[in-house]
């Protein structure tokens, strides 16, 4: 196995708060932490014949082991070192199988290992995995904790947390969780737990005898964190989906034993089938981008139900704002929930359906989020000041705005992302939609969807000075890619009156669509290429919105213009990815995925694959999977661990749209 380098290492990925990765080349290089870069730390110690050896984390004392692999797979991460002539192989696993949500919601992860001798002969082994009480709150100040071990009929368990619990104490963006309680677990006589101090700090720790090893010797241990309470849903604190039935943390634990065996082997499975599929469609490089991609996706959201029992996804907008439920955040995030299971897609619309019908949301368009995380209490992007929390925000609980009567007026227009937004819940619906076969899901939205699309023909022709979901980029009037996004949202709303039969109806809004797509093709032409803005001969973009003119088969636009923009983006490549705009060198990594969808030939798409692959591979920046970063050098600008990865799955969604005569 050899040394696959990447940004940083997903080690536990069950939520936004429950979140370790390894920011190194060697998982002793560097304490884990958070995906925010605070340092959650995991000490990992095997001594061989009385001889200590580090394989995890920088405590000092003990020799280092030889780090002589590193793989990565959708579900895990497999280490294998070398020490005292023992092999270690090491694997970090969440089991986020997307057909099951009791599954990708439940807050336990796997730390397996097998240990067998180098040289042929007998060694003693002892294997010691501990977690520090950081884990349990969020800042560098200790608190008082509390702790001990459960001993169950399958398993041993140390838990410990905070003396003083207040679940849901605060909301922001780079911060992690303040409350609840960590675990770490064994199946019964497979580890001695405990829960102790050392050095000034709290740790659950398993220590492993595995006694005379000769022939491998293997075992597991599962990480797990119970937050209490996960989301405040409007009216409703919710607890996460997996505690259905009245379930426990304990209760989760002792399925995580129970299922181990077979839930290793539906992530084999899994991960060898999807590795398969990416490689057909855009080689090794783009397997490789997935495979680091999809838990950093997956669990960036939270899934628990309302009171209805409706599955309710919800992103958080790390390193961002913080946002929950964020429109234009789902939007690139679908193409792998689409894939895999609509429901979670459903979950992602529901929240921002329900919201948009309350007296406060005064507007004719779509809104931009439901809250801050973990607070699903009503949109805060873009508050007035006198509305909001002041400057030093981060932490603070936004008021309850879901509550604020008709006329309270809180939001400044001029911030807000209307052609954006309602394109975003249009297109969304509709390729929900296409996926179904019907209509059911949005039958009770229909005059909401009406409305947004009415917005769209009114103001999506050519957009004023507005946002988009590049919002970084700033303020821009006459957005072309932003009226590729009015046209196809119009068409979408078309494409669901035609899926629900209503077919006159439905012909109105496509023949509108095709007009606006004439129109469009002609005043963004700049010869080999589109503009940037309407008017900027010399400027471009990537039209990434383009992308469902093709899966949604509605042909507004000529083949010759795809093949013009491709040609132009490679044209402008850089080392690590072709730049979003004339603008400025940074680019997103979702967006080039999807324009890279526009190419009909394997050679095309792959050449513009593989410089991401470049990207992960050279990056100065030690984070999570970025998705804005400069192509130049590869530098993250800000943004990581977030949802909007699961837009690099659009050429899968492509090839599931489409037959395999018309898929690349």
């Amino acid at each position: 196995m050899k040394n696959e380098r990447v940004p940083s290492v997903p080690l536990i990925t069950c939520d936004p708060y429950f979140s370790v990765w390894s920011p190194s080349d060697t998982l002793f290089g560097a304490d884990t932490c958070s995906w925010t870069g605070a340092k959650k730390a995991m000490e990992g110690i095997m001594k061989v014949d009385d001889v200590s050896y580090r394989f995890m984390g920088t405590a000092k004392g003990e020799k280092e082991m030889e780090q002589t692999g590193l793989h990565i797979t959708p579900t895990g991460s497999y280490y294998t070192f070398r020490g005292g002539n023992v092999n270690l192989r090491l694997i970090f696993l969440t089991p986020l199988l997307l057909t099951d949500p009791e599954l990708i919601s439940r807050p336990c992860s796997y730390i397996a290992y097998d240990i067998s001798s180098e040289d042929g002969k007998i060694h003693t082994v002892e294997l010691e995995v501990s977690m520090e009480e950081g884990h349990c709150y969020d800042g560098p100040a200790q608190r008082e904790m509390t702790g001990g071990v459960h001993c169950m009929e399958r398993f041993t368990a140390a838990w410990m947390g905070q003396k003083k619990q207040a679940p849901l104490s605060h909301s922001g963006d780079d911060i992690t969780i303040d409350w609840g309680y960590l675990y770490l677990a064994a199946p019964k006589d497979g580890a001695a737990l405990s829960y102790e101090k050392r050095d000034g700090s709290y740790y659950v720790t398993a220590k492993v005898s595995a006694g005379a090893v000769k022939e491998e010797t293997s075992g597991y241990l599962v990480a797990a964190y119970d937050d209490i309470i996960s989301i405040m849903y409007f009216d409703e604190a919710c607890k996460g989906y997996w505690t259905k039935g009245g379930r426990n943390i304990l209760d989760a634990i002792g399925d995580s034993i129970c299922q181990k065996e077979a839930l290793f082997k539906a992530c084999r499975t899994f991960d060898k089938e999807l590795a398969e599929w990416t490689e057909r469609v855009g080689g090794t490089e783009y397997a490789h981008i997935c495979s680091l991609a999809y838990r950093q996706t997956v669990a960036a959201h939270k899934l628990i139900e309302d009171r209805e029992g409706n599955l309710l996804f919800l992103s958080k907008e790390c390193l961002s704002n913080g946002c929950i439920g964020t429109v234009d955040i789902s939007y690139p995030s679908m193409p792998l929930y689409l894939l895999y299971n609509p429901e979670l897609v459903k979950g992602m619309l529901r929240p921002v359906f329900r919201f948009s019908k309350m007296p406060v949301w005064q507007y004719d368009f779509a809104p931009h989020d439901v809250g801050r995380y973990p607070y699903v209490t009503g949109q805060v992007y873009g508050v007035k000041q006198e509305y909001g929390l002041g400057e030093q925000h981060n932490g603070k609980v936004y008021p309850m705005y879901y509550i604020y009567p008709e006329g309270s007026d809180i939001y400044r227009l001029e911030e807000q992302m209307p052609v954006e937004e309602c394109g975003n819940m249009l297109i969304m619906s509709a390729a929900l939609s296409k996926i179904e076969g019907n209509t059911d899901f949005v039958k009770g939205e229909m005059a909401l969807l009406e409305k947004w699309t009415d917005y769209l023909l009114e103001y999506g022709e050519d957009p004023g000075n507005q946002l988009c979901t590049d919002d970084f980029a700033g303020h821009l009037a006459h957005n072309t890619n932003l009226a590729v996004k009015a046209i196809m949202g119009i068409w979408s709303y078309g494409l669901l009156l035609l899926t629900d039969g209503q077919k006159e109806k439905a012909a109105v809004y496509q023949k509108k669509a095709g007009e606006l797509a004439e129109k469009w093709e002609i005043k963004a032409d700049a010869g080999d290429h589109t503009m940037l803005a309407f008017g900027s001969r010399e400027s471009w973009s990537l039209k990434y919105n383009l992308i469902w003119d093709i899966l949604f088969e509605s042909g507004l636009f000529s083949e010759e213009l795809f093949e013009k923009e491709l040609d132009w983006y490679l044209k402008k490549q850089n080392r690590y990815g072709v730049p979003l705009s004339s603008r400025e060198t940074y680019t997103k990594s979702d967006w080039i995925l999807w324009v890279a969808s526009f190419a009909r030939s394997k050679e095309k798409m792959r050449q513009l694959i593989a410089p991401l692959k470049n990207y992960l591979e050279e990056t100065p920046s030690r984070v999570p999977f970025s998705d804005w970063y400069d192509s130049c050098s590869a530098m993250e600008m800000s943004f990581q661990n977030r949802t909007v990865q699961g837009g690099l799955f659009m050429p899968l969604l492509k090839e599931k749209f489409l037959t395999k005569e018309k898929s690349v």
